[in-house]
């Protein structure tokens, strides 16, 4: 296990040095610049070639990419071009809150998909898995954005109710904080359910019709010990990999969530960065993503061992 580790850690790198590649060359593609939005109506050649030395953005692109990966090697993300401030602890702020309503989001998607998953492939082609089947579909096939809007007008129109804007850290103000983050986890954690609960359906179904399931009901074992400690267990591959790739995104910033509920996350720092122009924000905020979602898929392969004894990574 300790050498596939190691084995599959380098092999992420030459992966992370492609997407930090391919990060800077895509900001520097955009059309417009941050220089052209700091001084607007008052720029000059003379102003603008001061703004450019004081950021380095003068010198040859090779440069200014050596320069800002050997600050990310060292944990130095550079300074926002729009405030001064260091990148790294900005991100580490917002990733607090980005990182808490991912997980309560899919918490609450595994709470809601899994069961009934294995529910509709257990009670296949009757009412309950017909009921299950619209209303994984309903969460596949709705946008959140949409979501949003329905769930906010109905607790306004009929409960008179409004989630507070803003957010509290959960350590400074517990209650605060659940009821900010709770309706956005709910509505994320309903959306990405859909695609959960159809996965251990499907799944369930294909492990339920092997011989193996046939022969442990053949020797007297109980339903739900065929279910649950045989069924379960070799359904849950495909089950894990499709969370490990709901979680990389999750993590990654669930953008419209923190734009609508106006929660200071990960997301919502670089929509505002791109927006602004603030590039060196931008590329910070898409190299952590992008980490985020390596570090994700390899725990997910190193979860397959655990889930099932026949995979060995020896």
């Amino acid at each position: 296990m300790r050498n596939y580790i190691i084995r599959r850690i380098i092999q992420l790198l030459p992966v992370l040095f492609g997407i930090s590649v391919l990060i800077f060359a895509v900001m520097k593609m955009i059309p417009g610049d941050v220089i052209s939005g700091i001084l607007g109506i008052e720029a000059t050649e003379e102003l603008r070639h001061q703004l450019e030395v004081k950021y380095g953005l003068d010198r040859p692109y090779i440069i200014q990419y050596l320069d800002w990966i050997g600050g990310v090697l060292v944990g130095d993300f550079g300074e926002s071009i729009r405030s001064g401030a260091p990148i790294l602890p900005e991100i580490g702020q917002r990733m607090r809150v980005t990182a808490e309503l991912a997980v309560l989001s899919a918490v609450i998607s595994w709470i809601i998909a899994i069961p009934l998953g294995i529910l509709a492939a257990v009670k296949r082609n009757t009412w309950v898995d017909r009921f299950v089947r619209v209303f994984a579909l309903l969460g596949v096939s709705v946008p959140g954005f949409a979501t949003c809007i329905c769930v906010i007008l109905a607790l306004s129109l009929m409960f008179n109710y409004y989630s507070p804007l803003g957010f509290v850290f959960f350590v400074d103000d517990p209650m605060m904080n659940l009821e900010m983050i709770i309706l956005p986890a709910l509505i994320n954690g309903f959306g990405i359910s859909g695609s959960v609960m159809r996965m251990t359906r499907s799944s369930m179904l294909e492990v339920l019709r092997q011989d193996f399931i046939k022969t442990v009901r053949a020797k007297g074992a109980n339903e739900k010990v065929a279910i649950f400690k045989h069924a379960f267990r070799n359904a849950m591959i495909p089950v894990v990999t499709l969370i490990g790739m709901q979680i990389g995104s999750l993590l990654g910033g669930g953008v419209i969530m923190e734009q609508i509920f106006s929660l200071p996350g990960l997301g919502q720092l670089a929509v505002t960065a791109i927006n602004q122009r603030d590039y060196p924000v931008v590329q910070g905020c898409t190299l952590v993503i992008a980490f985020i979602f390596v570090i994700v898929n390899l725990i997910t392969d190193l979860l397959y061992a655990f889930i099932d004894p026949r995979i060995s990574y020896n």
